[in-house]
């Protein structure tokens, strides 16, 4: 198993959601790339991290 912290930058807004986009590690490509989280949990957060988990 090995897991990885990916960083989010807010990326754009829309009704009920935000799309936040992958700050990849440098001279890495992205994992997940963009991502849309509900607004009632972002709320104001320009930044979010998540951590995925391989499982072999």
């Amino acid at each position: 198993m090995s897991a990885v912290e990916l960083h989010f930058t807010l990326e754009k807004e829309t009704k009920n959601s935000i799309r936040y986009k992958e700050v990849p590690e440098e001279g890495k490509a992205p994992i997940l790339g963009s991502i849309y989280v509900q607004k009632w949990y972002a709320g104001t957060s320009k930044h979010i991290s998540i951590t995925i988990e391989k499982k072999d």
